[in-house]
């Protein structure tokens, strides 16, 4: 082999490890990638019972119950559709009817969400893009939301 054939299998070899370790890479990423579903794109998708997703969406204001101990059920709304959701555990305490909720669970048969984790947004600065585009969608979103979310920290100038 000549120098000219020996560099060019060098630098196609390399450039093959490359590719392979990017795609193992990429592979990991979308194993570990979690998106938010609104109860819209859950209802038009029919998640089949078991599948673990999460929901992401508004606590429908009078739909939060308290049962006996740790255990609550409350639906998520995007203004357009609900899903009911159980959750045993304590909650977070920014989790609020009318406030910004992201729930990880799944499905049962009978249609509602029994979330493992709940997560709860202060506002709609830390809201999930997804969740934001669908309260837009169903005319939910507040203008006010982008005004304060552009508001210095309070304590933050010295």
């Amino acid at each position: 082999m000549t120098r000219k054939q020996r560099r060019l299998v060098l630098i196609g070899g390399s450039l093959t490890v490359l590719a392979v370790a990017v795609a193992l890479m990429l592979n990991a990423f979308s194993d570990s990638i979690v998106f938010f579903n609104s109860p819209s794109d859950v209802m038009e998708r029919h998640v089949e019972p078991g599948t673990r997703i999460r929901l992401g969406g508004l606590v429908k204001t009078g739909s939060l119950v308290r049962a006996d101990g740790l255990r609550i059920r409350f639906e998520v709304t995007d203004g357009k559709n609900e899903i009911p959701v159980t959750y045993h555990g304590v909650v977070p305490d920014l989790f609020r009817e009318g406030q910004g909720v992201v729930a990880e669970g799944e499905l049962d048969s009978s249609g509602t969400f029994v979330a493992d984790t709940i997560l709860a947004k202060h506002d709609a600065t830390y809201m999930p893009k997804e969740v934001v585009d669908a309260l837009k969608k169903s005319g939910h979103w507040k203008d006010d939301y982008a005004a304060r979310a552009a508001l210095p920290v309070s304590g933050a100038e010295k």
